[in-house]
């Protein structure tokens, strides 16, 4: 498994940065497949984030965002987990929290 560090300043450029990582290791165009994410909570307080490309052929890979550790999970397709991103300053999940509360 591979493990990088990267630099993330917010949520726009978290979920870029995992679109970015899911399109460049399965050659997809960026931009051309729908990507959810869902806030991630433990009790009532928000602890990550989880993300889920929707690929061709009904391909699904997602990433979790795990705040208190402030890494990025990345799996494939069969759920093997392909990467860990360290997040260098931790992103802030306030306005996705506010919105969902």
């Amino acid at each position: 498994m591979l493990t990088k560090m990267a630099q993330v300043c917010g949520l726009d450029d978290l979920r870029e940065y995992v679109n970015e990582i899911f399109c460049e290791r399965y050659e997809l165009q960026i931009g051309t497949f729908n990507m959810t994410e869902r806030l991630l909570r433990r009790g009532r307080k928000p602890c990550g984030m989880y993300f889920c490309l929707h690929g061709p052929n009904s391909v699904k890979l997602s990433a979790i965002w795990d705040t208190e550790q402030n890494q990025i999970l990345f799996y494939g397709s069969s759920g093997k987990r392909f990467q860990k991103t360290k997040l260098a300053e931790l992103p802030s999940l306030m306005p996705c929290y506010e919105k969902s509360a």
